[in-house]
């Protein structure tokens, strides 16, 4: 095959359309545009999202306002309570997604103060509440914040 064998499928192309050419070439005249109006003037057509009046679609929509704040960070949870059915001395994030307490290795965890806790243990995580580091420090354990 060589360069000049090369074409574009049968179909993929289309002519371009030559508008207000005379009145024979059936774009002719107001080319397709109607007579008089917003929407024969050039640059003319409305603005995007407007509907002639009517309440756009895009503000009846209730899910539509406010803001997204697109820099939230999505914590998972894990409660004092649950520490105790893993009976380990230290418990780091790898052992809590073994146990099924976490789903996703790459989302920071925050230790809740949900339950009790009775033996001491060393947790990591990223972040505590402050009810879990009151319920830790009475259990005799420490909660590590992994940056």
């Amino acid at each position: 095959m060589k360069a000049h064998e090369i074409a574009p499928n049968q179909g993929a192309t289309k002519r371009k359309r030559r508008v207000g050419r005379g009145i024979s070439a059936g774009q002719g005249k107001t080319a397709g545009r109607g007579t008089k109006g917003y929407g024969a003037r050039r640059g003319g057509g409305g603005k995007l999202y407007r509907q002639g009046g009517n309440l756009p679609f895009y503000r009846s929509l209730p899910f539509k306002r406010g803001f997204v704040n697109i820099f939230r960070v999505e914590f998972q949870e894990v409660n004092v309570g649950d520490l105790a059915a893993l009976g380990a001395e230290t418990v780091s994030i790898e052992q809590l997604f073994a146990s099924g307490l976490i789903s996703n290795l790459e989302q920071p965890v925050v230790l809740l103060g949900y339950g009790e806790v009775s033996s001491p243990v060393t947790v990591q995580v990223h972040r505590a509440s402050k009810g879990a580091l009151e319920k830790m420090a009475k259990a005799g354990g420490k909660v590590e914040i992994i940056g």
